[in-house]
């Protein structure tokens, strides 16, 4: 079967970073997971004040699950979104790549 991730490095400071790969591993189980914090190409701007201890606002996320079979990539969207729920209120913007295994 698959490799799933279980775990992450944590980043000290990063509290958005961190609650959210620790809420798409825990609930999604991807085979494949990555996310950048782009805040600081978008700091200066309105919508750069993100998360007020952190400056994190704008993150990439990459991420391979299961989950996503037979999905479309709204629903995919959708699920992220759902699934993190309280975290999507604290950012300005997340860019998702939503893979199944097989695409």
């Amino acid at each position: 079967s698959r490799e799933i991730v279980t775990s992450f490095e944590e980043i000290e400071g990063k509290p958005m970073y961190n609650a959210i790969m620790s809420t798409l591993i825990t609930l999604l189980k991807p085979n494949s997971i990555s996310l950048v914090d782009n805040s600081h190409q978008h700091a200066g701007h309105g919508g750069a004040k993100g998360w007020e201890e952190s400056g994190e606002s704008h993150f990439q996320l990459e991420i391979v699950a299961e989950a996503f079979e037979g999905l479309s990539l709204v629903k995919r969207h959708q699920l992220i979104y759902m699934v993190l729920g309280e975290v999507m209120s604290k950012i300005h913007a997340l860019e998702i790549r939503a893979k199944s295994p097989s695409d």
